[in-house]
């Protein structure tokens, strides 16, 4: 299972939220710098969001983003306001790894399915679930959409890799929805990376047994209820 540390940008910062709010931000500086600090603690991919992007669809911290790839000798995946191919293009060119689309996902599935065919295995689904509904436009639109359902038409257009985020929990260190994440993966059989909640060392020892492929931390690690080198052990422990 991989383990990846979580970079939110709000005006070029490092920030995280509470429930997605973006009103709730507590700020960590440079993103650079934080990326580097993660590397450096044996981080082997890293998950960052734009979430000015994601609320506004412009992709107004290009040159941040930019800045995060100059210090990074690991592979990097980016959210938010992907949605069109040149959007997806624009991020693959700069360097990206792994491109997730969000709202996008129920908003315009034949572009998933075409960007999915051209960019095998670099495009993932972001499924934001709120009260066991998805959410898009940055969390701000709930819809009587399934999860799971969601996940399988995403299957079904040529995506392995879905980044699960149950709102209500994001940045609460609160724990993960295990049996969201459990439901995710047995229904799907895709690769889940679960994120959202995630507050000490026990909780990823919870994700792993569910056989999600990975799980995203962020507030515990700044703030320091998780450590990163542990977490990275006990998901390549998993894997044995």
């Amino acid at each position: 299972m991989i383990i990846y540390p979580a970079i939110d940008i709000k005006n070029g910062v490092c920030v995280r939220l509470k429930m997605g709010d973006m009103d709730q931000a507590t700020e960590y500086g440079d993103p650079a710098d934080m990326a580097a600090l993660w590397q450096r603690q044996g981080a082997e991919y890293l998950h960052v969001v734009d979430l000015d992007a994601a609320f506004a669809g412009e992709f107004s911290n290009r040159d941040t983003v930019a800045g995060i790839l100059k210090v990074l000798a690991i592979p990097m995946q980016l959210g938010g306001g992907v949605r069109t191919m040149e959007d997806i293009e624009e991020r693959l060119e700069l360097g990206i790894r792994r491109v997730i689309i969000g709202t996008a996902a129920i908003e315009n599935p034949k572009m998933v399915a075409q960007a999915a065919a051209k960019y095998p295995g670099r495009i993932a689904a972001g499924i934001d679930a709120k009260n066991g509904r998805v959410a898009t436009r940055g969390w701000a639109s709930e819809t009587g959409e399934d999860p799971v359902a969601l996940a399988l038409r995403m299957k079904n257009a040529g995506i392995d890799t879905v980044i699960y985020t149950d709102i209500s929990r994001d940045g609460m260190m609160t724990g993960p929805n295990i049996e969201g994440v459990r439901r995710m993966v047995e229904a799907t059989g895709m690769n889940i990376i679960a994120s959202g909640g995630m507050s000490a060392s026990e909780d990823v020892k919870n994700i792993l047994e569910t056989g999600a492929g990975g799980v995203i931390i962020g507030k515990a690690l700044y703030a320091g209820t998780i450590d990163l080198k542990e977490a990275i052990g006990m998901g390549a422990a998993g894997q044995c």
